[in-house]
């Protein structure tokens, strides 16, 4: 399995100090994320992806996937048209993002029954949020096809698809081999059990998030360093293993740590190296 981190879990700075950053630390590569402004952004010049691209390769680094926070203002789910709309535009955006800069995987979220941390976020009924979440992605999914970019649904604290069985029959009903699971290993923590998770998606799972959880108390706030946490980390490779996943473990940390954040990049590169020996 090949080890990579998060644009997020660093503490500001450019994205070619952060990729500095991650190779010194022994990164085999880092996931970008689209954002609605920025080198990055919705308005990103292609020419610059390139030189991103390029400085990338120039120091050995891969750029797996592409993640996005957009997906949090604008859900697939929302009651508002012009913003259901403006989630496809995203992931479109993102697919495109992707194919710039050689990754060969989206991460998208499928949308949102309720999302306590957003304010004013308008719950949806699940039922709804279901179909609205089904027919966005397969709109989406022919764009995929068509760039050859998979789109990895990403199981998050969004009240939805809340088990493995719902998440493995979602995907197969869009029916598409582009689209797929983006497996969040410490999401699951919180309500279940993550190997139980990889064995039931097996082959639907493109790409896979390492973090680690305390569940007690539980919370926002118990998102731990790696190795610190509840997911019992030899299950769950165990269980990578029997479903023959050897691609891509990125490091989504969180959160930086107050003083001297590039330590948090070290300390985690050490601890996966442990934990995928």
């Amino acid at each position: 399995m090949k080890k990579s981190i998060s644009i997020w879990s660093f503490e500001g700075g450019t994205i070619e100090g952060n990729m500095d950053i991650a190779k010194k630390a022994g990164f085999d590569g880092i996931e970008l994320a689209l954002d609605e402004k920025g080198r990055t952004g919705l308005e990103a010049d292609p020419a610059d992806l390139l030189k991103i691209k390029e400085y990338a390769d120039k120091i050995g680094l891969a750029l797996p996937s592409v993640a996005s926070g957009l997906y949090w203002s604008y859900p697939f789910t929302s009651a508002d048209e012009s913003i259901r709309e403006k989630a496809v535009q995203i992931a479109e955006k993102q697919l495109e993002m992707a194919k710039a800069l050689g990754a060969d995987t989206i991460l998208v979220v499928p949308g949102a029954v309720d999302v306590p941390w957003v304010p004013n976020f308008d719950v949806v009924s699940y039922d709804v949020a279901y179909d609205r979440a089904l027919a966005a992605l397969n709109r989406i999914k022919s764009k995929a096809e068509a760039l050859k970019i998979h789109i990895g649904i990403e199981n998050v604290w969004n009240q939805f698809l809340l088990s493995p069985l719902e998440m493995r029959d979602f995907i197969d009903k869009i029916g598409s081999p582009y689209v797929g699971a983006y497996f969040d290993v410490g999401n699951v923590v919180f309500s279940g059990r993550p190997e139980q998770w990889i064995r039931i998606l097996g082959k639907r799972i493109r790409k896979v998030h390492f973090k680690d959880y305390r569940a007690n108390p539980g919370g926002l706030n118990c998102f731990v360093d790696l190795l610190c946490g509840d997911v019992n980390w030899p299950q769950v490779m165990a269980a990578f293993k029997e479903i023959g996943y050897d691609d891509w473990a990125t490091a989504e940390m969180m959160p930086v740590y107050k003083h001297y954040p590039d330590q948090l990049i070290n300390n985690t590169s050490k601890a996966m190296k442990r934990i995928l020996a």
